[in-house]
């Protein structure tokens, strides 16, 4: 079996086709269950973030399984290969281990060294064991990566002055705005990086904050721990017009804030600006919007622009992670190999325990028999020894025969036999 992964990220695709590529929590599982039911595919898990797209199996061929994966992702996101496959890249064995545990530490990420994503890896991690994709491989492969994410914070600052988009949003923000706490935000959404921008907004400042949910109750309990005031997504209308600041990351698969919304509470605040700030994917704020004279608006790749900032410690700190992954792929794939290995042993063993039986029994019947103890265990042992060298021996020979030098050396190996 070999490990292979199949994706697209930030670095590699636009937005527009992240957020096409994107899967939903929703269609999650039939996505897995799909994928593991193709014929080269044993194992697979999917992780589907604002930031990349990423499908990881254990396949019986490489070549055969890249190309069953991008076929099979053409068609479920029904998008035509020749438009998907200039963003696409794959990794196999070696390097899909080496990937995984970079992103897991977040060395590959937007942000360098950000901490979501080792969550949003546990939950698909989780998808996939609810939807009975993982096997021995994938398993291990995401354990060891969650170590070595741990390993790579304890003994490096990657994670110090923590960063993240939401972070980086807020810090967007403070450029813009002299002072944070002059300004209203509303907040639409009511997950993690909204959690971590209403966190990031009101550390700087800002007090008056408004959550927008479709779970009224999710935004509530949101609200309350920044003393703001929680709204359903309906409402949105009524807050906007007051609103300096807009930062919106749903789940939605449709914009919530189309051009004419906005332009309509523009009319109402007398064109004051508001800064939007879309973290979403796919995204929640109409592209046209940005054609507003008053609206500044910045997508997820907008971001970048201003995500370089204090970050040589990080980068430091990355290269000493690199040295501790590195260490991490080659325990991996030691684990790995073993495998074979073990399942080798095993059946030998048990094959050696069924010839010990069948040779015990035999030289317990000769003593029922009336033959000495002595030359009942020397039979035992004849019987015994014979039976376990069979199946090397005729190996051997065979090798032999064929001129097979190599599979000679490694049967001297394995048998311990010194040239001398």
């Amino acid at each position: 079996m070999s490990l292979l992964i199949l994706g697209v990220n930030h670095a590699s695709a636009p937005i527009q086709i992240r957020e096409h590529l994107a899967i939903a929590d929703q269609t999650l599982p039939q996505a897995l269950r799909s994928l593991t039911d193709l014929a080269p595919i044993s194992e697979a898990a999917i992780i589907s973030t604002c930031n990349r797209i990423e499908i990881y199996c254990s396949v019986d061929s490489t070549a055969q399984g890249e190309h069953v994966l991008t076929q099979w992702l053409s068609d479920f996101k029904q998008l035509a290969i020749e438009q998907l496959q200039p963003y696409l890249y794959s990794y196999s064995d070696e390097d899909v281990a080496k990937h995984l545990f970079r992103v897991g530490s977040g060395l590959d990420s937007m942000v360098l060294g950000e901490p979501q994503i080792l969550g949003q890896l546990k939950q698909a991690y989780t998808k996939a064991a609810d939807a009975e994709t993982l096997g021995k491989d994938l398993n291990q492969l995401f354990q060891q990566c969650f170590n070595v994410a741990k390993k790579v914070r304890t003994h490096t600052a990657i994670g110090a002055n923590p960063v993240s988009v939401a972070s980086t949003a807020v810090s967007l923000a403070k450029q813009i705005f002299a002072d944070l706490g002059e300004q209203r935000a509303l907040f639409i959404g009511a997950g993690e990086t909204i959690e971590l921008a209403a966190q990031h907004m009101h550390a700087n400042g800002t007090r008056d904050i408004t959550i927008a949910n479709r779970s009224l109750q999710k935004a509530q309990q949101l609200s309350k721990l920044y003393q703001g005031q929680a709204i359903e997504l309906a409402d949105i209308h009524t807050a906007l017009p007051n609103s300096d600041i807009v930062i919106t990351a749903t789940a939605s698969q449709l914009p919530i804030l189309g051009k004419g919304l906005l332009e309509q509470s523009l009319k109402q605040r007398k064109h004051k600006p508001i800064l939007v700030l879309d973290l979403a994917i796919p995204r929640d704020v109409e592209p046209e919007a940005a054609q507003l004279r008053d609206i500044y608006l910045y997508s997820v790749d907008d971001l970048q622009k201003v995500i370089q900032q204090n970050m040589q410690s990080r980068t430091d700190a990355a290269a000493r992670a690199e040295g501790i992954i590195q260490v991490e792929v080659d325990n991996f794939f030691h684990w790995l190999r073993g495998q074979d290995a073990s399942e080798v042993i095993r059946r030998y063993r048990e094959e050696a325990n069924q010839q010990r039986e069948l040779a015990t029994e035999k030289a317990l019947r000769s003593l029922k028999q009336g033959k000495s103890a002595e030359e009942a265990l020397q039979q035992l042992g004849t019987l015994l020894t014979n039976k376990l060298l069979h199946k090397p021996t005729e190996a051997i020979k065979a090798a032999s025969a064929k001129g097979q030098r190599e599979t000679i050396r490694t049967a001297k190996t394995i048998l311990g036999i010194d040239d001398e």
